[in-house]
């Protein structure tokens, strides 16, 4: 989803602890509603209102997708 819908390197990715929205990816506020949007319609788990926590690294939305997705 990063890679097709906010058109994110794939090398970028390589390391899950990289900063979605820091110097390291580099993505912008308004790439968040795109993941709230994406997470959503993939994988069915509703990120409005999550911490901005869940939002810092690819590893960070994968646990917050695996834990909620296991809540359902």
């Amino acid at each position: 989803m990063l890679i097709e819908n906010l058109r994110v390197p794939e090398e970028l990715l390589s390391d899950p602890d990289a900063e979605l929205f820091g110097d390291d990816i580099g993505l912008d506020p308004v790439d968040s509603i795109e993941i709230i949007a994406g997470i959503d319609d993939i994988f069915g788990v509703d990120m409005i209102g999550s911490g901005r926590d869940n939002f810092r690294s690819v590893r960070t939305l994968a646990e917050f997708v695996d834990a909620h997705m296991s809540e359902g």
